[in-house]
């Protein structure tokens, strides 16, 4: 059960890391600054745990068709360990679940400004900056910081001045795209944290329970 449940949360975590949006958004880099990587935090921490977690269910079910005291018990100081990463790794996910999406939006607001300010002054810059804000448009659907923005984006799209809006002529603000985006996975690392906690509170008391068995075993 415990291999079974690792597996479940190293595929999670995986797809949290490896999920399009996300990377795509996070990989982005503008003037020496990179996209902030707060979210692949609590990823890593899932990733770790789910690969161990498999490792020690071997461990477990070895231990419990050899009948071996010393194998339960070091994989039940094992389930502690992993138990207090994913309880550590729910609660930061339910207490950052916002910040994240702050972070990234706070990114893409310097780069927008940028872009919109030195269109004149510094075209080079400009034109990185142009560059980053069209992923993050194309990515999310998205365009501009909010209406009166997207608007003004929009018309300068129109008049040839940028090429930052998506194909799409949305008008979608990008921050309620990127705090949906964000927010979502975040809540779906802490909820998935959480269930395998509670699933490894069960495994917990099932090794102790197989292990003062054995230890009160005639047999032994």
């Amino acid at each position: 059960m415990t291999w079974l449940a690792g597996g479940v949360i190293l595929g999670v975590a995986l797809w949290l890391r490896h999920d399009p949006k996300t990377s795509s958004l996070l990989e982005l880099e503008f003037d020496g600054a990179h996209a902030p990587s707060t979210f692949y935090i609590s990823v890593h921490i899932l990733i770790a745990v789910g690969a161990v977690m498999m490792v020690v269910g071997f461990l477990g079910c070895y231990g419990a068709i050899q009948e071996s005291q010393c194998l339960l018990g070091t994989f039940f100081a094992c389930l502690v360990i992993l138990f207090a990463c994913e309880v550590a790794a729910g609660i930061w996910g339910f207490m950052h679940k916002d910040t994240v999406s702050k972070e990234m939006i706070n990114f893409y607001d310097s780069v927008y400004d940028k872009a919109m300010t030195d269109t004149i002054v510094d075209k080079d810059k400009a034109n990185a900056a142009a560059a980053v804000l069209k992923v993050f448009h194309e990515t999310l659907n998205c365009c501009g910081k909010g209406q009166a923005s997207t608007f003004l984006t929009q018309l300068a799209d129109k008049f040839g001045v940028t090429d930052l809006c998506p194909s799409s002529g949305t008008t979608t603000s990008c921050h309620s795209r990127i705090q949906v985006l964000f927010s979502d996975k975040i809540y779906l690392i802490g909820i998935a944290a959480l269930v395998v906690a509670v699933i490894m509170i069960f495994e917990m008391i099932f090794s102790m329970v197989l292990c003062c068995g054995i230890r009160n075993s005639p047999v032994y």
